[in-house]
């Protein structure tokens, strides 16, 4: 989940903190003994890194093997979501281009030594058999959190995206994307495109995916709501559907399990039993299941003329309430523009009768099927260990959990 937009100066303190630590973290992880870091070490130099905006706040490393290259690290990573993020972006692109700017505007650098085949980059190459160098993603505190690489060919063309997991939910999720991709590449997608799978494998212990690039420099296209929600009831339907009563459906079982599997902490208590007062009251609900995406987002997309470009599918599941995807976008949109997430799960809520219309979810079950969502949210959470991870909203209990319980105690 992206942070909110308007966080205090001491949450944005704190995260800076958090990613300068991850920073030595991956650069361990992805550069391990024999290789260095060490300031002048005199050992073969394996790559070179500027730290975008710089080493106190790192958001980017940017190899600095040539400016083509370093260039296009940064122009074609992130998808900036307002105009001062692209003008940020553009601005450091302009420096990295320009002879002697980088070094005055960019200043800190990374320098890994050593020997290249014991590095992360020698694996890459012989995984694609193809020279190329890559840039380093170092995202806000996050259980998920997980090495992002961007692979760049010399001619400063994007190869494609590697993930790593390090750890076992994040080696998880990368064995989930890699089997979603994989299934997705076999249904025929019309409204919208995905990555291929261009490598799955392991590097010293840690899962490895390396996912095609999807053409997110190409010409935009506005967005509208017909397009968007015609995709998501596609990908809600592409494993086909079934239809059952709440309370007696393979879903409630197999989230049942998942609280039961929280339900030790005092925020999975409580969201076990409001859970469960839920289906007390509506077990007899019939509903239809089908898949959704399990983060589709603003940040996870792009719009252009032809097709919908959506990456980043690791939350993919089968079996879940038809229209999950658009409560979940509505409620990812509303949070990145506000610093209350609690008034943004409230006005989600009162808008679910309309997300959920297209999905045929109308009536009583569109209440409940938004409140389902914020409950499998919610486990999500708990389960990945968010709030200890340092994640700003993984509290649940400042913002999804009163919105919940009041909403189900309400209910007649």
């Amino acid at each position: 989940m992206s942070p909110v937009k308007t966080a205090p100066a001491s949450l944005k303190a704190g995260d800076a903190a958090l990613r300068a630590q991850y920073l030595q973290e991956v650069l361990g992880l992805l550069y391990p003994e024999p290789c260095t870091t060490t300031r002048g070490a005199r050992t073969p130099l394996v790559t070179e890194y500027v730290v975008v905006p710089d080493a106190r706040r790192p958001r980017l490393l940017v190899p600095t093997r040539s400016r083509r290259i370093a260039a296009a690290a940064v122009r074609r990573y992130a998808e900036p979501q307002s105009w001062v993020a692209r003008w940020k972006r553009d601005a450091v692109v302009a420096a990295l281009r320009t002879p002697g700017a980088s070094a005055v505007l960019l200043r800190h650098r990374v320098r890994v030594g050593g020997e290249a085949g014991d590095a992360i980059d020698g694996y890459l190459r012989d995984a694609l058999g193809t020279d190329l160098a890559i840039s380093v993603h170092i995202g806000p505190a996050r259980a998920n959190r997980k090495p992002v690489l961007q692979l760049i060919a010399p001619d400063g063309e994007t190869l494609g995206f590697a993930k790593l997991g390090t750890g076992p939910l994040t080696r998880r999720l990368v064995r989930a994307e890699t089997t979603a991709l994989n299934a997705l590449s076999h249904v025929g997608l019309r409204d919208l495109t995905v990555p291929k799978v261009l490598h799955a494998g392991q590097w010293r212990g840690h899962q490895v995916l390396v996912q095609s690039a999807l053409p997110v420099w190409r010409p935009r296209a506005a967005l509208t709501n017909e397009r968007l929600v015609d995709a998501m009831r596609e990908v809600s339907g592409c494993c086909g559907t079934a239809r059952s009563w709440l309370a007696t459906s393979p879903y409630w079982s197999e989230l049942r399990e998942r609280l039961d599997a929280v339900s030790d902490r005092p925020e999975g208590a409580a969201l076990r039993t409001a859970a469960r007062s839920l289906i007390e009251r509506a077990g007899d609900v019939d509903l239809r299941y089908g898949a959704w995406h399990g983060d589709w987002a603003p940040w996870n997309m792009a719009t252009l003329a032809d097709t919908l470009l959506v990456w980043d599918w690791e939350r993919f599941t089968t079996g879940v309430p038809l229209g999950f995807d658009a409560v979940h976008y509505e409620l990812q949109r509303r949070i990145q523009s506000t610093s209350d997430a609690g008034a943004a799960v409230e006005a989600t809520l009162k808008l679910a009768p309309g997300l959920l219309r297209p999905f045929e979810v109308t009536g009583h079950a569109a209440g409940i099927t938004a409140l389902l969502y914020l409950v499998d949210l919610a486990t999500r959470y708990l389960a990945d260990r968010q709030a200890e991870a340092g994640a700003r909203l993984g509290v649940l209990g400042t913002w999804l959990l009163p919105v919940l319980i009041r909403r189900v105690e309400a209910l007649s």
